[in-house]
């Protein structure tokens, strides 16, 4: 029975010819062509084509989740000021240039602006702990029991990357209200390849490419500190992102979402605690945000800044491996890739600096890693930014 199977298998491998996704198609349009061009014949099309959609909409998930809805970094000034009222006079509020996306108390005071820009670049590896570039990621497949390894498999081989550069303003309508926005300017990068592999050797069965640059979603903020002490302060802030982008090349969430978050923080002299916690309603998921930062002034032009953010995203699926016995064939066990429950947690961290080379002018640059496996993860992301405050 081993023997007949493998061997029409292995024919159909053979014979194979590779298919190749038009130049026009969009990012979603090659992430559903590579995921669910099966050939492997398990003579059960009913839950191959559930299984490969499955599979097809949680990684579909993943990379919307992770492209479309990532944070955008705090708009909020480096230079906060208060009015003394023992002096009559407007002073610095502290002495750091605050954090990277982790929001704080203040705001810049009234009538006081600033604007800026940001860059970052990533090349993601890795798809709920699985790497993406190496070809392991197993689709579908096939095995006998007494087996530990399948004898054959097709499996998918993705390159992802992006590069976003951010514009951001940020004004103080009153002492203690401020509107803000940001507008990322996006270019994403995709490549895969689907392969048959039967006993060690591999058949490249599908290729397909896509590049998509434009406009992402725009984020419309504003925040209200109802706190304003000397060592500290609470603030209420408010974030719609507006589907701007383009959703078919993952651009955009192709829905508006709103974030309404609770900020307090602490401002002793050189050292900055700040704390966030809030929650995400629409867009491509539903999700709850924490975030925490420090940052320590060890010059009155530099400030150091660390940041862990955690993200619980509703709809965010994990991917599984599942078995069963092939329908017709006795002995044989047929693997397909799907998706598992909704609901993971994706954690970060954050450092860097701030340095203010001369009058309300500072420069930031910090690294971000992952926490958790969870969805699309890359090893670094590195980020730099310009600001002027006026």
């Amino acid at each position: 029975m081993k023997q007949s199977v493998a061997a029409a298998v292995v024919f159909g491998a053979l014979t194979l010819t590779p298919w190749t996704a038009g130049a026009q198609s969009t990012v979603t349009d090659i992430v559903n062509f590579l995921v669910t061009n099966q050939t492997i014949p398990t003579e059960d099309a009913g839950s191959d084509r559930a299984a490969a959609e499955a599979a097809r909409d949680t990684i579909t998930r993943a990379l919307i989740v992770n492209l479309t809805s990532v944070p955008i970094g705090t708009s909020s000034s480096g230079f906060l000021y208060r009015l003394n009222p023992e002096l009559g006079t407007v002073e610095r509020a502290t002495e750091t240039f605050g954090g990277f996306f982790v929001e704080r108390a203040f705001t810049p005071g009234h009538g006081r602006a600033s604007f800026g820009m940001s860059a970052s670049t990533t090349s993601f590896d890795n798809l709920d702990g699985q790497p993406l570039r190496d070809g392991t990621m197993v689709t579908t497949g096939s095995r006998f029991p007494d087996e530990a390894a399948p004898f054959e498999t097709e499996s998918l081989t993705l390159r992802v990357s992006s590069s976003t550069m951010t514009a951001y303003a940020s004004v103080g309508i009153t002492d203690r209200f401020e509107i803000a926005g940001a507008l990322p300017f996006v270019r994403l990068s995709i490549e895969g390849q689907r392969s048959s592999v039967y006993r060690g050797e591999t058949f490249l069965q599908a290729s397909g490419s896509a590049t998509a640059s434009g406009v992402a979603d725009a984020a419309v903020r504003a925040k209200y500190t109802f706190v304003n002490a000397r060592d500290g302060g609470a603030a209420i802030a408010a974030e719609a992102r507006l589907p701007t982008g383009d959703e078919a090349n993952l651009l955009g969430a192709g829905s508006v979402s709103f974030r309404i978050m609770g900020i307090g923080a602490l401002e002793r002299g050189p050292l900055m605690l700040s704390g966030n916690g809030g929650l995400v309603r629409g867009g491509v998921s539903d999700e709850l945000v924490l975030g925490a930062a420090a940052a320590y002034a060890v010059h009155p032009r530099l400030s150091l800044t660390a940041e862990v953010l955690s993200r619980r995203i509703d709809e965010l699926r994990p991917l599984l491996l599942t078995s069963q016995p092939h329908p017709t064939r006795l002995g044989v066990q047929t693997i397909r890739l799907t998706g598992g429950e909704p609901g993971q947690t994706v954690s970060s961290g954050i450092a860097g600096f701030k340095w203010n080379p001369s009058g309300t002018l500072v420069f930031g640059a910090n690294i971000r890693w992952n926490f958790t496996t969870a969805g699309l993860t890359a090893p670094l992301t590195p980020s730099v930014g310009l600001e002027y405050d006026f």
